[in-house]
Order: structure tokens, then C-alpha cells, then sequence
């Protein structure tokens, strides 16, 4: 592997970083750069979810101010997306992707647009939801850790839409706690990749590297970005990745 390529991976990496800690999409940038080093898709997935793991790891660390207070909040939650990440995994061992890919594209779609929405629900107090409805919610995250184990595209903005809606807490806050839980859930996912699949180790520690600075970096700027600017560009973000995949499931 050339100097240059490594430059390549680690820039792409700072930029998949940025992307993942502010609007989980890390993939739009980190899978197309390891697709452009001659890495194999079905690998170049794989391998990116090894580099992802570093980003959460910054993001986590340039977060603490965030997350004071809340670890009980972020170990809760992290359960319910790690047993559902488990659970997506061992799917998709037994059934391919594509079984899910139709359904895909819309399901980002509408994460998209409740990103947006869910900001007009932001000042609903927690305390007066229903226990039904928080149950409903806890289930929802148990299943979205499952879609992050078996399919995992956008699974990130999803969880930020659920948290949202589960708790009153800033968005910063909510984003930091996400993070945290979707590293964990892509820690799962590498975990049994390792035994299972085929890493590229030398191209993803550079990929990794550049992730921990993006996610470290993220959450400065957050804290200096007004919030409705933000959701607007998560959204943007989750109707381009909806529109890709939707071309990959019906047009190509």
C-alpha cells in the first residue's frame, strides 16, 4: 500500500468520521473510498465497519461534557441496541440482504423526515408519556438494533429519531448518546465479522485513524451549529442515501 493511499484513507476517514458523529452517514464517504483502493464490496463493508467502531470511540471522548449525568441513560438503551444487534446479525447469517434491501430506501425516507419532525416534538416532557407508549419505544430501539446488526444503512439517524422521541434531553446530548450506542452495535457486528468475514486491516487502521479524529472533532462543531441547520442536513444526507438505494433496488 502506497504513501498516497494511505493519505487517502485517512482523509476519508476524517471526513466518514465527521459525517457519522454529526449525521450518521459515515458509509456515504468511508465505503466508496475503500471501493476506490480495490477493496471487494462484500469486504469493503466489512472493513468499514471495523474503521467505524473508532469514530464512536472519538465522538465518546469529545463528548464527556454531554454524556456527564446520562451513563445510566446511555448503558440502558446501548442493551436493547446490542441484543438487537445480535439478533440482526445471526439473520444475516441466515438470510441474505437482500431480503430487506426493497425495503430500505423507504424506511430511510422516513427517518428522514422524522429527523425533521421530531424537532417540533422535542419540548414534550417524558415524564408525561404513557409507560405504554416508552415501552413501544424501548421495543422499537430493540428492533432498530437488529436492523443495525442485519442491514445497518442510516441505522444511526434512526436511533437519533427514537431517542428523540424517548427522552427530552438537547440534541446534542442525544447525539452523543448515540453515538456511543451505535459503536457498541457496530462493535457486535465486528466482533462476529472477525469469524465470518474477511478484514483488510491495512487499509482500515488508516480509515480508522482519520474516524476518531472526524468523530472528535464532530461534536465540536455541533456545539456550535444551531440545531434546526443540523436536522435539516441530517435529512438532506438520509433522502440522498434513500435515493441510492432505491436506484440499487428497482432501476439498476
Amino acid at each position: 500500500m502506497t504513501i498516497w493511499t494511505t493519505i487517502f484513507l485517512l482523509l476519508g476517514g476524517v471526513a466518514g468520521g465527521l459525517l457519522s458523529s454529526i449525521a450518521s452517514m459515515a458509509s456515504l464517504v468511508s465505503y466508496p473510498v475503500l471501493l476506490a483502493v480495490g477493496i471487494p464490496p462484500v469486504f469493503a463493508n466489512v472493513t468499514n465497519d471495523a474503521a467505524l467502531i473508532w469514530t464512536s470511540i472519538g465522538s465518546t471522548v469529545s463528548s464527556t461534557k454531554e454524556l456527564k449525568g446520562h451513563w445510566k441513560q446511555v448503558w440502558f438503551y446501548t442493551i436493547f441496541t446490542v441484543v438487537g444487534s445480535i439478533i440482526g446479525c445471526m439473520l444475516l447469517l441466515s438470510f441474505p440482504s437482500s431480503v430487506f434491501e426493497k425495503a430500505v430506501p423507504f424506511f430511510i425516507a422516513f427517518s428522514g423526515i422524522m429527523i425533521i419532525v421530531s424537532g417540533k416534538h422535542h419540548s414534550l416532557n417524558t415524564k408525561k408519556q404513557p409507560t405504554w407508549l416508552k415501552i413501544i419505544y424501548f421495543i422499537a430501539l430493540l428492533i432498530m438494533g437488529a436492523y443495525t446488526g442485519y442491514f445497518g444503512a442510516a441505522g444511526g439517524v434512526i436511533v437519533l429519531v427514537l431517542l428523540t422521541y424517548i427522552t427530552n434531553e438537547r440534541f446534542i446530548v442525544i447525539n452523543a448518546i448515540k453515538n456511543v450506542i451505535c459503536g457498541f452495535a457496530n462493535l457486535v457486528a465486528l466482533i462476529i465479522f472477525i469469524f465470518t468475514s474477511h478484514i483488510y486491516w491495512l487499509q482500515a487502521i488508516p480509515l480508522a485513524i482519520g474516524m476518531f479524529i472526524g468523530g472528535y472533532i464532530g461534536p465540536a462543531i455541533l456545539r456550535r451549529v444551531p440545531e434546526k441547520p443540523i436536522r435539516i442536513f441530517i435529512a438532506t444526507l438520509a433522502f440522498v442515501q434513500a435515493g441510492y438505494f432505491f436506484y440499487k433496488a428497482y432501476l439498476h
